[in-house]
């Protein structure tokens, strides 16, 4: 029988499904199949390694086992919105109502009604790159998008500088801190001078006109290792008409399929994301919502949690940090950034033009993802998947599904692996 091809719209015939999620995909396809390989590509945590808080999982069993399994709130449940309200003077110093903050199934829908209640086709919205997924909602929002490429030496996080050129043609400037999939993060000057920025431009609009807005997602923002993690409204209240925020517990709490997220911002906005949200049914469940704000209303509890948390994933990080500057230190052509935050390492396998023991000369960055993978079994996510360009030798090393034991395995296998290379 003929198969028959039908025509969809535009954005959906364009648009490009997930890098990391399809390059995991293909990785536990062959784990699946009996090969042993080290995946370091997906940004999740292995519930053996990193459980969510047992008080948590009560919670969410109670709410259950009390049948609280219907319709929640639309903009979520009013206790975890005000123990998000709480937690924010808290933590950052900053102060909002209940009714500024949105809950969904997840940070994602709340970036998504971010760029579907700012953002007309056709906008402009500038991003940093490499960073997580702004190419796909600006497309998905019928945007263009504008972006500047950052590099190692800043730590692959935007200046107000690189910004600046571009600031007066868009309606929506997205940034991530801390950084996936750096790991890095803000500098309170770095982050003041972008808010200066944004005010100054915000002061030379007309009043008919869409002010500039900032999506600020902080999802790692409570797994930091020694820098301090800042946000634009504790730097400079003035910035909150124009900041909408991205936070939930999927990272904080290794909770990244217990689905509960959050969004907070100017509350004439934040209802209109609700209206979105509303039509997608995007909420999270609601026993998940009750737990959650009863879990994150006890700071003692909480910081506890993280103290645990964060140290067993700056223990994986420093180590593989710690072996990529040994294998530097032996003249390999590779380099990493010291973690600051998140799940990720940023590391360099400079290897363009080198050959392999078979005769083969690594061209580009594929080259060297599939060497990698071939002869240390080591999987990576390069910063292309992160929209940096294909010439990029910088990658993205995740450690919330890995043991101590992988850790030095796989540098272990890296070591072997780059001694079968020769030099140009």
């Amino acid at each position: 029988m003929e198969q028959v091809t039908h025509k969809v719209s535009q954005m959906a015939e364009h648009l490009i499904g997930s890098e990391i999620i399809k390059l995991g995909g293909e990785i536990r396809d062959r784990i699946l199949k009996g090969e042993q390989i080290y995946n370091f590509t997906i940004g999740d945590f292995d519930p053996n390694y990193f459980p969510i808080p047992e008080a948590l999982t009560a919670y969410i069993i109670d709410a259950y086992r009390k049948n609280l399994t219907n319709y929640p709130v639309a903009n979520g449940a009013p206790e975890l919105r005000q123990a998000i309200v709480d937690l924010l003077m808290q933590k950052q110093g900053i102060q909002y109502h209940a009714d500024e903050v949105l809950v969904a199934g997840g940070a994602r829908p709340i970036i998504y009604a971010i760029y579907q209640a700012l953002v007309d086709p056709q906008d402009k919205v500038l991003f940093p790159v490499p960073s997580w997924n702004n190419n796909h909602y600006t497309h998905l929002s019928h945007a263009q998008q504008v972006f500047v490429e950052t590099t190692p030496e800043q730590q692959f996080m935007p200046t107000a500088e690189q910004l600046e050129p571009y600031i007066q043609e868009v309606s929506l400037l997205a940034l991530c801190s801390p950084l996936n999939p750096t790991g890095t993060m803000f500098t309170q000057e770095q982050l003041l001078g972008i808010c200066d920025l944004v005010l100054k431009e915000n002061q030379r609009r007309p009043k008919d006109q869409k002010p500039l807005y900032v999506l600020y997602d902080q999802i790692y923002s409570m797994l930091t290792y020694g820098q301090s993690h800042v946000d634009p409204v504790a730097l400079r209240p003035e910035m909150k008409p124009y900041t909408i925020y991205v936070d939930g517990i999927s990272k904080s709490l290794a909770a990244t399929g217990v689905r509960v997220g959050w969004g907070f911002g100017p509350a004439h906005i934040i209802d209109k994301m609700k209206s979105i949200l509303g039509h997608v049914g995007a909420w999270a469940p609601r026993p998940e919502q009750i737990a959650a704000g009863k879990y994150l209303a006890d700071v003692n509890r909480l910081d506890a949690f993280l103290s645990h948390i964060k140290a067993a994933l700056q223990q994986r990080l420093q180590a593989f940090y710690e072996g990529i500057q040994y294998l530097k230190s032996q003249g390999f052509a590779v380099e990493a950034i010291p973690p600051a935050a998140a799940i990720y390492l940023t590391v360099q396998f400079d290897l363009k033009g080198y050959t392999s023991a078979s005769g083969n000369t690594l061209q580009n960055t594929s080259d060297i993802s599939a060497y990698l993978l071939s002869e240390a079994k080591v999987a990576l996510v390069p910063f292309r998947a992160f929209g940096a360009s294909d010439d990029s030798t910088w990658f993205r090393l995740s450690v919330g599904t890995t043991s101590m034991d992988d850790v030095k395995a796989s540098l272990n296998a890296i070591e072997s692996a780059l001694k079968g290379l020769k030099k140009p």
